[in-house]
């Protein structure tokens, strides 16, 4: 059940509305990630969907369609519509043009909110790939009230940043009781190369960690906590849990604020829920060089002149070939605890970085426009919005979600280990 201050108009006619010409439109489609995201949808999409390409420039507009029509003969007519960030009445436009908008336009503290503005008004579901909580803070203090009121469902984080996290704690916690106080960890392993739009991101959000702080904090004063429930980001630097073999860092990404906010919309996780989040690695010198090279790049990107040459390494549309993609792949493995039971859960893919992240990105898009979902308004999370629809799809995708082991919890905590 969905808490009250996140429910908005009774909108349960979405999956049949056609008052607007489009179902869903991708803003960003000549990036590196949206190139990958129209063809994923040029391929998967569901059938009679109507969808349209939208940026800047029309040439590569052009160009993507061309290559889109090789994959799929239908998008040889796919619509091409004029987006700009700088140009809000086009952003406007596109808006009001159609249910759901993914963009893939980033980095989004930068270029991100003319459009959620847009969307909170128009009541357009909006999903995008963001890592950046500031943005994200950002757009809840601003625009969520808005966006309750006219019904849209803004999901921020709907790649890799966060879904399999996300939708892994919501898949784990229905495996647990009910109505007890809950833990989880996730222990994220994991082969990936980045792109330069993801790298331009975490520069930016590095280079003001200031920045960071007032937005979360405007956040936490704006957001209501959860009546008569507790829910938490676990601070230890290391778990409680232990799955396999190995070494465990504290994972500082976007991740376990969105699993938090999860809980504190859906009862389902309880009266007091905490949730600790990880990386995985088997060897001390790949974890010290990890947490190394993280602490250069934070400082680095706090320096105008390092940060410069940083940002030069790789430029947005840049990344990593087919061939180094086929290579890379994710698992998480999650250890929830309550109510005396235990489970051990995994959320686990191809490459972590693009190819499933087009892949979570577009079937959030695509269960947005067509599927019958919890009545939802304003700043929500996939768990909250989606949930078990979007699971679903992500299985039939070629996501895995499965259950490893579930055990009963030793009185002396020792039950923690196995897994």
């Amino acid at each position: 059940m969905t808490a009250d201050r996140q429910r908005g108009p009774d909108r349960r006619d979405r999956p049949h509305d056609t008052t607007r010409p489009y179902d869903l439109v991708l803003f960003g489609a000549t990036g590196f990630t949206g190139a990958l995201t129209a063809e994923y949808l040029a391929e998967h999409a569901d059938a009679g969907t109507r969808w349209a390409l939208a940026g800047r420039n029309r040439a590569k507009l052009t160009a993507v369609r061309d290559r889109l029509a090789e994959l799929n003969p239908e998008c040889a007519d796919l619509p091409l519509l004029h987006a700009d960030t700088g140009d809000a009445a086009s952003i406007e436009e596109v808006a009001n043009s159609a249910r759901v908008i993914i963009t893939t336009v980033g980095p989004y503290v930068k270029y991100g909110e003319p459009l959620v503005a847009a969307c909170a008004r128009a009541g357009t579901d909006y999903v995008d790939l963001t890592g950046e909580p500031t943005f994200v803070d950002r757009m809840y203090v601003k625009y969520h009230a808005e966006a309750e009121r006219s019904g849209a469902r803004i999901v921020h984080a709907c790649g890799f940043d966060s879904v399999p996290h996300d939708l892994g704690v919501y898949y784990t916690v229905k495996q647990l009781p009910e109505g007890v106080p809950l833990h989880v960890e996730g222990f994220l392993r994991v082969r990936a190369d980045a792109s330069g739009g993801t790298l331009h991101s975490a520069i930016g959000m590095f280079a003001d960690p200031a920045g960071m702080v007032r937005a979360e904090r405007e956040r936490r004063r704006a957001e209501p906590p959860p009546a008569g429930r507790r829910v938490r980001v676990s601070r230890r630097a290391t778990p409680k849990a232990r799955v396999g073999g190995g070494w465990t860092l504290p994972l500082p990404t976007i991740d376990p604020q969105i699993i938090v906010r999860s809980a504190a919309a859906l009862d389902r996780y309880g009266p007091d829920f905490s949730y600790g989040h990880y990386l995985a690695v088997r060897r001390l010198a790949t974890a010290a060089g990890m947490a190394a090279g993280a602490g250069a790049l934070v400082g680095l990107s706090a320096l105008p002149p390092t940060r410069n040459l940083l940002l030069r390494l790789r430029t947005p549309g840049e990344g990593p070939s087919a061939e180094q993609r086929a290579r890379n792949w994710f698992s998480v493995k999650f250890v929830g605890e309550g109510g005396g039971e235990r489970v051990v859960t995994e959320v686990a893919g191809g490459d972590p970085g693009y190819g499933e992240t087009a892949k979570m990105l577009a079937e959030s898009a695509l269960c947005l426009a067509h599927d019958d979902l919890p009545e939802t308004a304003g700043q929500v999370t996939t768990a909250a919005a989606m949930g078990d629809a979007l699971i679903e799809r992500l299985t039939g995708a070629g996501i895995a979600f499965r259950v490893l082991s579930t055990d009963k919890v030793l009185s002396s905590g020792r039950g923690l280990g196995s897994g």
